[in-house]
């Protein structure tokens, strides 16, 4: 599991690199998501690495994170 932090904005950034972004989940800076480490999602990482932190995340804080994201949107 990767947990993925957006910590650079968007502003001036081209059309591809929004568009990454945006399919990674991510919307504005600071927010995080937590993948599964899969060869898609390492590419699109690799895309915009300038534009983010990666960290290893385990299990527990995926369901935690996911848990949360629950709750903001009811």
């Amino acid at each position: 599991m990767l947990k993925i932090t957006l910590t650079k904005g968007l502003v001036g950034k081209t059309k591809v690199q929004r568009r990454v972004v945006t399919a990674l989940g991510l919307g504005k800076y600071g927010s995080s998501v937590v993948h599964h480490d899969s060869p898609t999602i390492r590419g699109m990482v690799n895309k915009i690495s300038h534009l983010l932190t990666v960290e290893k995340a385990d299990a527990k804080e995926a369901k935690k994170e996911t848990k949360a994201k629950a709750k903001t949107k009811a």
